[in-house]
């Protein structure tokens, strides 16, 4: 274990990914993932004022960990620390990025496709790797087929982890998933269906806990 945090990854098992074109709507979705009973949320930082939404979040709801995800580069990172992120998400594997983060003490979790970036971004200093788009790796056969060589490094699938299938991606030694439209549907977020937002989260948690318990 590199961090406290890959503790509170094992805790939780899963990642709220919040990306929207308002800070109100940011704010709205993550109280509904945090009062659902979610520990984890990501803010990426292409939403609308991504700074200012973590740091509110990190005010209203000092019990859950913030974070933030699609930082692309040196700035966007910086900025990220400076706006309280507890954790920062990149989609590629930037060497620069991940040393400067492991120097600033935040744990950084870039993107990677490959086993090569994989162990090229976990020597590097990567607090865990993100499996990128896992839809198109092969899902849960991808993550369970990398234990072997490389089960000593904790993998975070997104990108087509779903309600159905969260489980079953645990169950092949993913240490946490992130899941975004599967959480948060357009259809439901543009009717403001909290409730119906809610219970999907609810179901989540739900099926984690017995990933957990087997």
């Amino acid at each position: 274990m590199r961090s406290p945090w890959l503790e509170t990854l094992r805790k939780h098992r899963a990642i709220a990914v919040i990306r929207t074109d308002s800070l109100d709507l940011s704010v709205q979705l993550a109280k509904v993932a945090i009062e659902a009973g979610m520990g984890l949320v990501e803010i990426t930082w292409n939403s609308d004022r991504p700074g200012d939404t973590i740091a509110h979040l990190r005010h209203q709801f000092p019990h859950c960990a913030i974070g933030t995800g699609t930082v692309l580069c040196q700035q966007d990172l910086l900025q990220a620390i400076a706006s309280g992120a507890q954790f920062c998400f990149t989609p590629h594997s930037e060497p620069e990025l991940i040393t400067s983060a492991v120097a600033h003490g935040i744990p950084i979790i870039p993107g990677a496709f490959s086993p090569t970036e994989i162990v090229q971004a976990w020597q590097k200093g990567a607090t865990a790797v993100k499996v990128f788009p896992i839809k198109t790796l092969g899902g849960v056969d991808y993550i369970q087929a990398l234990q072997g060589p490389l089960g000593q490094i904790p993998l975070i699938p997104t990108g087509g982890v779903t309600l159905e299938n969260a489980q079953a991606f645990l169950a092949a030694g993913a240490i946490a998933v992130g899941l975004s439209g599967q959480l948060f549907p357009p259809h439901l977020v543009a009717t403001k269906a909290w409730t119906e937002i809610g219970d999907r989260i609810r179901t989540l948690l739900k099926q984690i806990q017995t990933a957990k318990a087997c």
